[in-house]
């Protein structure tokens, strides 16, 4: 339970973030928003690569398995990455209309993409990896950096 624990616990915080971020465009507060959507991208984007540089590579090794959950967890990362960049793009143009439609379709996929981590990969990770190497791959986790 030790990587379920500790990666859904920055689900949630990307979440809010994501919450926060999306109330100031309502408000029309494009100034907070924008300081709001760097932190949920900062976040978002900084977990990504905990889990592709860390846990992903330490689940394969460990398994043999290059073309199941982790290929399709990576996939997602980069179709989440790419509709961050369209969120900043309408952000910075005060594009308030465009920014909540990719924002609803960044929630869809967020949503079905922690879905998935949760009930499948983290749950996963925690059966095959050592509890040694479970502990070591979080304090190394932590240490990353977007």
């Amino acid at each position: 339970m030790i990587i379920s624990s500790y990666l859904r616990g920055e689900h949630r915080e990307c979440d809010e973030l994501f919450t926060i971020a999306e109330k100031s465009v309502i408000d029309g507060d494009f100034e907070k928003a924008e300081k709001d959507f760097l932190l949920f991208s900062n976040d978002t984007l900084t977990h990504f690569k905990k889990e592709e540089e860390e846990l992903f590579p330490t689940f394969e090794e460990i398994t043999g398995s290059t073309e199941g959950p982790t290929k399709i967890m990576r996939y997602e990362h980069e179709q989440m990455r790419g509709l961050i960049g369209k969120m900043a793009e309408a952000l910075e143009k005060k594009d308030k209309d465009a920014y909540l439609s990719i924002a609803e379709s960044m929630m869809i996929l967020l949503q079905q993409h922690n879905m998935k981590e949760e009930q499948m990969l983290y749950a996963m990770c925690d059966r095959t990896i050592p509890q040694d190497k479970k502990e070591s791959i979080i304090e190394t986790m932590k240490t990353i950096e977007f």
